[in-house]
C-alpha cells in the first residue's frame, strides 16, 4: 500500500505516530476474526497474541483505532482492490458470472430515537415554551439571589440541545419532500398537458406533487442517514443500513464490489454498483440477481455495457407443500406487460440461464453468512452514510483476505 493512500496528522513534534500500514493490518486482522469495537480491539493488543504480534507488540489506544478507521477510506478501498488484484494474479479470482444481494444489518442507533414529522413539531412547540419558563425562572433565580444558580441553566441547555435535534430532523426531512416534489413534477406536468388535451368527460385531474412531507414520514436523530427497515413481512423493523454486495460466482467467492443504501429497496443502486467494478477489477459477463433488483432502467444500462442481467421475475421460491407456516393467501398473479419483463421471464426459462441463475444463492448467500456468522459482523459502529460505506468496505476487505487464506491453506 502506498502511504499517499492514507490520511494521517501533520504534526512537528511529540509522540511519533503509528505507522499506517501497522492501524490497517490490525484493523483487517480484527475484523477477520471477530474484533469490531476500537475498546476491544484496544484491549486485544495485550491479551490476544495474534493482535499482539500483528500490530509488533504496540498498544494503539481507541481513540486513535477509532480516528484512523473513520479518516481512511481511501486506504481501505485501495487495500479491497489490491487484494483482489493479488487474488488474480494468484488464479484465485475470474470475473465472469456474479451475483448481487443485499443484507439488512443494524445501524448505530436504537429505533425509539426516530421521530415522525408531527410529533417533532408538537415537541418543539412544547420545548419553546418550557426554555422560556425556565429562562423567566433564571431570571427570577438571579435577582433573588438562589443557592443554586447553575441548576436552571442545564435544565434550560439540555432543552435546547434537543430542539435543536428536532430542527434539523424536521429540516432534513422538508428538504428531502421537496426534493421529491421537485423529481415528481415533470411526470406531473405531461399528465396535466394530456388532461388538459382530452375532450368531453375527462375523469379527475392530476394531483400536484406536494412539497410537505407527510405526517408520518420518520428521522433518526443518532444516525439521521440510516431508516427503518425490515427484512420481509414476517421481521421487525430495525434501524439499519442496506449493505449490497457483488460476489464471485467461479467458485472463490471474494466480494467484488459493495454498496450501501439507506433505503430497503435493493433496484436504485442495481446498475451503479456493478458499473463501478469497470474502474477496478473489470465488468462482468453475467450479473445473477434476485427479485428485489428488478428495475428496467438498470437492465438496460447493463446491457448497454455488454453485460448479460439475469434477475428473476416475481417469486423464486414456491411454498413447500410440508411447511410449518399455514399456505399464504392466494393472490391474483400479476400481469405481466413491460417487455423487459417478458423478455427477462423467456430468457430464465431457458436451461443455460436455470443453471446458471441456480448459482446465485450458492455465492452471495454465503458470504453473508460468513460476514454475519462466523464473522460476527451484525450491527455497524460508525453513524454517517459515509462513515458505514467505509466501515462496509473494511469488512468487504477482511472477509476477503479471511477467504483467500482459508483457499490457500486448502
Amino acid at each position: 500500500m502506498p502511504l499517499d493512500a492514507f490520511q494521517a496528522k501533520s504534526q512537528a513534534g511529540g509522540k511519533a505516530q503509528y505507522h499506517p500500514r501497522l492501524m490497517l493490518a490490525l484493523l483487517v486482522y480484527c475484523y477477520a476474526n471477530g474484533v469490531f469495537s476500537s475498546r476491544r480491539i484496544e484491549r486485544a493488543t495485550h491479551r490476544d497474541i495474534g493482535v499482539r504480534y500483528v500490530a509488533a507488540n504496540l498498544h494503539p489506544d481507541h481513540d486513535t483505532i477509532a480516528a484512523f478507521r473513520r479518516a481512511n477510506r481511501a486506504a481501505f478501498e485501495a487495500a479491497f482492490l489490491r487484494v483482489l488484484l493479488l487474488a488474480r494474479e494468484a488464479g484465485l479470482l475470474r470475473v465472469g458470472d456474479v451475483a448481487i444481494d443485499g443484507t439488512k444489518i443494524d445501524a448505530n442507533a436504537s429505533k425509539i430515537r426516530s421521530v415522525r414529522y408531527d410529533r417533532a413539531g408538537e415537541l418543539r412547540s412544547k420545548l419553546a415554551a418550557d426554555i422560556a419558563a425556565l429562562t423567566a425562572q433564571a431570571e427570577a433565580a438571579d435577582a433573588e439571589d438562589a443557592p443554586d444558580p447553575q441548576a436552571l441553566p442545564k435544565e434550560i441547555a439540555r432543552r435546547e440541545a434537543l430542539k435543536a435535534k428536532l430542527d434539523a430532523a424536521c429540516a432534513r426531512l422538508e428538504a428531502g419532500a421537496r426534493a421529491e416534489a421537485e423529481a415528481a413534477r415533470p411526470a406531473f406536468e405531461a399528465k396535466k398537458a394530456a388532461y388538459d388535451a382530452k375532450r368531453g368527460r375527462r375523469g379527475r385531474p392530476p394531483v400536484p406533487p406536494d412539497d410537505a412531507p407527510p405526517p408520518g414520514r420518520q428521522s433518526n436523530l443518532t444516525d439521521p442517514d440510516s431508516a427503518l427497515m425490515r427484512r420481509s413481512d414476517a421481521h421487525g423493523y430495525r434501524q439499519a443500513y442496506n449493505a449490497q454486495a457483488v460476489v464471485c460466482a467461479d467458485g472463490s467467492q471474494p466480494v467484488l464490489a459493495t454498496g450501501i443504501a439507506a433505503a430497503t429497496a435493493d433496484a436504485p443502486g442495481f446498475a451503479a454498483t456493478v458499473l463501478a467494478m469497470g474502474d477496478t477489477v473489470g465488468l462482468p459477463r453475467t450479473v445473477l440477481a434476485d427479485t428485489g433488483f428488478a428495475s428496467g432502467k438498470a437492465v438496460a444500462d447493463l446491457e448497454a455495457r455488454g453485460i448479460e442481467p439475469l434477475v428473476a421475475i416475481g417469486r423464486t421460491q414456491p411454498h413447500r407443500p410440508y411447511d410449518f407456516r399455514p399456505p399464504p393467501k392466494p393472490k391474483r398473479e400479476r400481469r405481466t406487460t413491460e417487455p423487459w419483463r417478458i423478455a427477462m421471464k423467456a430468457k430464465l426459462d431457458t436451461p443455460d440461464a436455470k443453471a446458471l441463475y441456480a448459482r446465485r444463492k450458492q455465492t452471495v448467500e454465503p458470504a453473508f453468512g460468513i460476514i454475519k456468522g462466523a464473522m460476527g459482523f451484525i450491527r455497524f459502529h460508525l453513524r454517517g452514510i459515509r462513515n458505514v460505506a467505509a466501515e462496509w468496505t473494511l469488512v468487504a476487505l477482511a472477509y476477503n483476505c479471511r477467504r483467500l487464506h482459508r483457499m490457500q491453506a486448502a
